[in-house]
């Protein structure tokens, strides 16, 4: 698409040149901010010769052109060529792309053919341009009439042109649109004089929206965009109930709908429950002055209180998921056959790798007895059963209480990471042979490598789903979505799917003799094989103590650094004091170490989080109030919310949002890039999911062009999947 398309098709879509005006906020205009069209734009021509003629505009200061908006065509006897523009100074518009501008003035020639015994022309000239200040006049349209010299004169005669028709004003702007609704001769209002907004609780399920524009002024229905913010998405807005407008023809816009007085519209809402609750009212809206300037589009915003009552309605998805058809018996069979592969996939997940090592071991060592391996193979499952039901339980009571939580959220809290990464380091140690606990120590140290008792069996199937968590798979999403909105017994049921997929491989090899017998035999090689797999250990402590860093700064590190050589410090005193000869003084001073590593997570809990990140270059930082404003203007968006703790997030990162080809595919869609951190406890940022009823991250919204609903993106991204999203959103 060439510049000058897009330059019209923008044209067409924000009302003209009012486009430039959303870069800065609306301001208050009074008659000495702008000068009349023509005094800010004067076109004048002459002859240089009888076939070419001269055309210049003298452009006031604090004024430019737009190079690609200016264009000229004669009659058919002098049969023009193309209009001859010199460079102009270069601009970057967020709407426009590049663009090119004059200021003081420009001077561009028309050659021709003109016909034998020609003797004037007339030539039209469509123009636009802006004030530096930030307000864009309307395309501009007129006749220059220019007496051509004999074509054997030797000197060029210079005949000044004459604009057919008086020189309008700023009220009476030519070349706009046809069909008048009755012109004004006032000076632009401020924005909130020229058009007015109230909005009132009509019933416990509707408003009543009025606007009022000033005599002069006109309000497109259809440019009319209109959210709601309520506590975890409770209340939504339904289609508003518009009055009969008045139809209108514009040269750009075509036939629209407008309004020129005051118009009330009833507004729908739709509930997720009928308690009492605060919404804030979002409309924004677009209008012109007749015959006159346009306005930005403009945001207002109105705080409301519901009362209770109304008929709850669960909010319609921003797309069609399975979780829907929460009621029937067929969407609770696929949410669990869902749930059940989902967390199948979990146990290929490098999140959870690290502990599957520990089962590894202990399934091998077991090889010889089937009893052994069916126990190790019960007792896992019942620690991933019983922690996705605790797990699951904390959320879905969060969410009844009205408060949003979303899957994976135990690890934005500073003090579980921190003890995570203690408790990975400890695992490492062990599998090292650093150290092991005696038998005294049920379920505790040597238990976790699953040589003794069942308790070190539950306990590496509840770890495996605390560090699982922040791996929400694909199937994972869909299941955990209807859970979410399910009945109370349904959604637990798919809670322990998920547990269920996640300890199947283990249930199979324990329980089925054919798989147990194919595993290796045990022997010498099992010391080395573990303490191989301490080091998939090291490295998850170290990433726990990277997402630290992002939570709790440079001090978090610190401090988590120093409890861990504290912790190995006394784990290693420990194992010695087994052999040395004042055995409870080592032990004594190996608890003192203990207690050491302990104090450490008391300084990381009290730590402050540090200042927000600054965007990096080609994103900006997710705010609901910038979104909002993006998506009034019509502009493409991007949604990326992502955390550090989050492995799919960095995968997606790695694998097509860092790459040339996503920046790419942004740039030709003249997309933002929005992006949201969620590695820290964050309110707007929860909203913003549970408004999208997403269960976790990564979630991925493209928002279209003209502002319409955005479309969520799969888990797991493809550059194919981004390109055709933005492609969609261009059309």
């Amino acid at each position: 698409m060439s510049l000058t398309d897009r330059l019209l098709r923008a044209t067409g879509a924000m009302c003209a040149a009012a486009l430039l005006l959303l870069a800065s906020p609306a301001r208050a205009i009074d008659e000495s901010d702008l000068l009349p069209v023509d005094q800010a734009f004067a076109p004048s021509a002459k002859a240089l010769g009888h076939d070419k003629v001269e055309l210049d505009w003298a452009i006031a200061k604090g004024y430019y052109l737009y190079r690609e908006r200016i264009n000229a065509t004669s009659d058919v006897a002098f049969q023009a060529d193309a209009l001859q523009l010199p460079e102009g100074i270069h601009k970057h518009d967020p709407f426009f792309g590049e663009v090119q501008i004059y200021h003081d003035h420009v001077t561009a020639t028309l050659a021709g053919h003109p016909a034998a015994g020609l003797q004037a022309v007339d030539v039209v000239v469509k123009y636009q341009g802006c004030a530096d200040a930030g307000v864009c006049y309307p395309p501009q349209k007129r006749t220059l009439h220019i007496v051509l010299p004999a074509p054997a004169t030797a000197a060029a005669a210079e005949a000044p042109a004459v604009a057919s028709g008086t020189t309008p004003t700023i009220a009476a702007l030519t070349g706009r649109a046809t069909g008048k609704l009755g012109a004004t001769d006032a000076s632009p209002l401020p924005p909130e004089q020229a058009f007015g907004f109230e909005a009132i609780v009509d019933a416990p399920d509707r408003l009543l929206l009025r606007f009022t524009p000033a005599k002069g002024y006109y309000l497109y229905r259809d440019k009319t965009r209109l959210t709601i913010d309520s506590t975890a998405g409770s209340v939504q807005a339904g289609p508003p109930e518009w009055p009969p407008a008045q139809q209108r023809h514009d040269e750009h816009f075509g036939d629209v709908a407008v309004y020129t007085d005051l118009v009330e519209v009833p507004l729908p809402l739709k509930h997720t429950n009928t308690l009492a609750t605060k919404i804030e009212l979002k409309a924004s809206f677009q209008g012109c002055q007749i015959d006159g300037i346009c306005y930005p589009p403009m945001v207002r915003a109105v705080a409301l209180d519901l009362p209770a009552g109304g008929t709850a309605a669960v909010p319609a998805r921003t797309e069609p998921a399975p979780s829907s058809a929460t009621s029937s018996s067929g969407g609770l069979f696929l949410a669990l056959l869902l749930a059940l592969g989902g967390g199948l996939i979990l146990n290929l997940m490098p999140c959870v790798l690290p502990v599957l090592s520990l089962k590894a071991i202990s399934l091998v060592e077991s090889g010889e007895s089937r009893d052994r391996a069916r126990r190790h193979a019960l007792w896992y499952t019942a620690g991933v059963l019983a922690s996705f039901a605790a797990l699951g339980g904390i959320a879905i009571g969060v969410r009844q209480a009205g408060l949003a939580l979303g899957w994976g959220f135990q690890l934005q809290q500073p003090l579980v990471v921190a003890a995570l990464a203690y408790l990975m380091l400890a695992v490492g140690l062990a599998l090292s042979g650093v150290y092991q606990f005696g038998a005294g120590w049920a379920g505790v140290g040597q238990k976790l490598t699953e040589k003794s008792g069942p308790a070190g069996d539950f306990f590496t199937g509840a770890l495996a789903v605390v560090v699982a968590s922040p791996c929400t798979a694909p199937l994972m999403g869909n299941a955990l979505a209807y859970a979410f909105t399910a009945p109370t017994v349904a959604a637990l049921a798919v809670f322990l799917a998920l547990g269920l997929g996640l300890s199947l491989p283990f249930l199979a090899i324990g329980f089925v003799p054919a798989l147990a017998s194919r595993l290796p035999r045990p022997g010498a090689w099992m010391e080395t094989f573990k303490q191989v797999l301490a080091f998939p250990m090291y490295l998850t402590s170290a990433w726990l103590v990277s997402v630290l860093a992002t939570q709790r700064g440079s001090d978090g590190v610190l401090d988590a650094l120093a409890g861990a050589v504290a912790l190995a410090f006394g784990l290693w005193l420990w194992e010695r004091g087994r052999y040395a000869r004042h055995q409870h003084a080592v032990r004594a001073a190996a608890l003192v170490a203990f207690a050491l590593a302990i104090i450490p997570l008391v300084s990381i809990a009290r730590l402050p989080a540090p200042a927000a990140r600054t965007a990096e270059q080609g994103t900006i930082n997710y705010s609901a109030a910038k979104l909002a404003e993006l998506r009034a203007t019509g502009q493409i968006v991007f949604v990326d919310i992502t955390a550090d703790w989050c492995i799919t997030c960095k995968a997606n990162e790695r694998a097509v949002l860092s790459r040339p080809a996503f920046q790419e595919a942004m740039r030709k869609a003249n997309a933002v890039y929005m992006v949201g951190d969620y590695t820290n406890v964050d309110q707007p940022i929860t909203d913003f999911l549970a408004a999208h009823h997403a269960v976790g991250i990564p979630l991925y919204v493209v928002y279209p062009r003209g502002g319409g609903e955005g479309r969520v993106l799969p888990n797991i991204l493809t550059q194919s999947i981004v390109d055709d999203a933005l492609d969609q959103a261009t059309r």
